[in-house]
């Protein structure tokens, strides 16, 4: 599991990476569709999408001569609730440590 959450955060440590995703969450896009809101060369754009891809973040089906990406919603969701039991964790202790603190200054008078 925690192999799959580096290759997640791997994959959306780039901008133009999270950019993908955030307009793939919109619906299916080609590749050039992707490419041309981005100032780099196709051949460099593809890397991004191979590291969305081997993230299991991105699929490709390509037809004729168009490739057309889509997200995958899995990994995403997967980390979300890692995210979300990470924040519960930590409520949890500021609440205690709130609690402490309290309980502290009540006991000193302070």
């Amino acid at each position: 599991m925690a192999d799959d959450f580096d290759t997640l955060f791997a994959a959306l440590s780039d901008p133009t990476r999270r950019a993908v995703i955030e307009r793939l969450a919109l619906g299916p896009a080609t590749v050039s569709d992707l490419a041309a809101p981005h100032p780099m060369a196709l051949p460099t754009f593809m890397r991004h999408l191979k590291v969305l891809e081997r993230g299991g973040l991105v699929r490709s089906v390509k037809k004729g001569r168009v490739r057309t990406c889509h997200i995958e919603a899995a990994p995403l969701m997967r980390l979300q609730g890692w995210l979300e039991w990470q924040r519960r964790n930590w409520e949890d202790r500021m609440d205690q440590e709130g609690a402490l603190s309290a309980a502290l200054h009540a006991s000193t008078g302070v």
